[in-house]
Formats: structure tokens, sequence, C-alpha cells
């Protein structure tokens, strides 16, 4: 079982680390990590480098025990990591409770300021806007962009509304004028393609549990760049729904094998608190072989 081009460790470290970790104040061994990984095509290398990165990023903390090192997560991470949760299994991937309100969101920045107006763009992006006009962008729902623009240093030159459309306005010609509705839709029924044979196969038993997070990652990967437009608005066959279908099927039919895997395959410890996120050491740094 190889990862998709699109998927890079990272993201793959971070749903492993949602899948076993979140929640349970544990650390898992360094060489488990490469384990796994190594069954969804990382290589080891690979799989170490992340793990350094992460650390020097705030993402993740180390805990040595004896001549191992331990992985474990930080409040960032949790963070992060409970927003992906949620997005999985809570708001899901068809928004059916869409109540008319959107969030607009118009902007002015100086001409000079490339950089912001690329970072303010990406961040929008990412939040579910879409550019309705070049310095008025359009979300679904109310989405609380405070904290965002804040972190940006733009206050000052953004202005956020809640509104709803006139009875007269055609919302599914807006959306797709809007956003890009065939390229996210592609995303779908390529996930279907690659994830709907395994509907009703099965992997031998310790690859259950890499085949699962490759799974996970691929559909969070898909669900946090789509923006839950209303699906009434939608065009006819939208994806999302039998994507969904199939990742929750095949989540199920994976799950056994992937809990049994896990118990064999993963070494956990408890964490100690107050102890691993500034510890010194290249982050990978085992004594003995993984």
């Amino acid at each position: 079982m190889t990862t998709e081009e699109s998927l890079r460790p990272q993201s793959l470290m971070l749903t492993f680390l949602g899948d076993q970790v979140l929640g349970r104040d544990v650390c898992v061994y360094s060489g488990s990590v490469i384990d796994v990984f190594a069954r969804a095509g990382v290589g080891e290398q690979a799989t170490r480098s992340t793990l350094t990165r992460m650390v020097s990023r705030g993402l993740l903390r180390r805990q040595r025990e004896g001549r191992r090192m331990y992985f474990g997560l930080t409040g960032r991470s949790a963070d992060v990591l409970g927003d992906g949760e949620r997005r999985i299994w809570h708001t899901g991937a068809v928004n059916r409770q869409w109540d008319g309100t959107w969030t607009l969101l118009g902007f002015s920045l100086p001409e000079s300021w490339q950089r912001q107006r690329h970072d303010l763009r990406s961040q929008l992006t990412w939040s579910g806007f879409g550019p309705l006009f070049n310095g008025l962008w359009i979300a679904p729902g109310e989405v609380d962009v405070a904290a965002l623009v804040a972190e940006l240093g733009l206050s000052a030159h953004v202005k956020v509304f809640r509104a709803h459309a006139d009875s007269g306005m055609d919302i599914g010609a807006m959306i797709e004028e809007t956003w890009e509705l065939s390229e996210l839709a592609a995303r779908y029924e390529v996930f279907v393609r690659r994830w709907q044979p395994w509907e009703t196969e099965l992997p031998a038993a310790d690859d259950a549990l890499s085949l699962r997070l490759v799974l996970q990652a691929e559909w969070l990967g898909i669900v946090r760049r789509d923006p839950r437009l209303p699906v009434k608005h939608l065009p006819d066959g939208w994806p999302a729904e039998p994507a969904e279908k199939t990742f929750r099927t095949v989540y199920e039919r994976l799950t056994p094998l992937a809990q049994d895997a896990s118990e064999r395959l993963l070494d956990l410890v408890p964490v100690r608190k107050g102890e691993g996120e500034g510890e010194n050491g290249d982050g990978d740094g085992d004594s003995d072989q993984a």
C-alpha cells in the first residue's frame, strides 16, 4: 500500500497521532511509527525527518525512556487534531443544515502588500471562502475569522458581515462562479475509485493499520478543502455523499483488524507531565535500532 503523491508525511503523521494518541495521554515509540509508515510506503528517513521537523515546529514533544525515544502531542497539535476529528466525524462532507446565512469579508490592502494579500487569500480559502469579487470574499454559514485576521495583523483592513441573499438571487450560479467545483468534485470521484474496492476486500492483518491511516489522511485532506457549500445549491449528482459513504464503510471494515494490529505493532508509554517539549536532540534519537 503506497500513499498518494499529494499526501505529505506530516499529514500522515498528524492523522496517525490523532488516531492513536489524541485523548489518551500517551507517547509512541519512534520505531513503531517507522514500522507503520513503512507499510504505508513512507521510508524510514522520511519518517525520521518528519518527526524532527514537527518537534522543531512545536507539533510534537519528545520523551526518552531508557534507550528509546517516544513522541507525543503538544497543545498546538492537539488543537489541530481536534479540528480534524470534528471535520471527519461531526461536521461531515455534506451540508444539509445550511440556514441561508453567508459570511462576507471585504478587505482593502495597499498595492505594495503583495505578501499580506497572498497570505490572507490563502487563509480565507482554507477557511471555506471563495472570491465573490476581487476584495470581497464569501463563505456559507457563520465563519469566525477574527483570530485568523488578527494573526495576520490585518484587523484594521478587513470588514466582516453576515448576510442573506435576495430572493431573486441564483445561488447555484453564484457558487459555480466563485468556487472551483469541478476540481473539488474530481477529488471526491478519485477517492471513491481508489477506495471502493476495499469495501469488499481485506488487507493482510498487519497492513490494516497503515491502510486505515492512509484512508483517514486522504479523506481529511479532501474535506478540509471543501467549503461545505449547501448541498441543495450544488449540481445534481454531487459526489460528496457517495464518497463519504465509501469512507465510512471502508473505515468500519478495517477497524477490527487495525485495532488488533495497533496492539501488536505499537509501543506506547504514559506521558510524563512537564517533560519532553524542551528536550535537546535531533528528534529521532533512538540509541537502538528501530
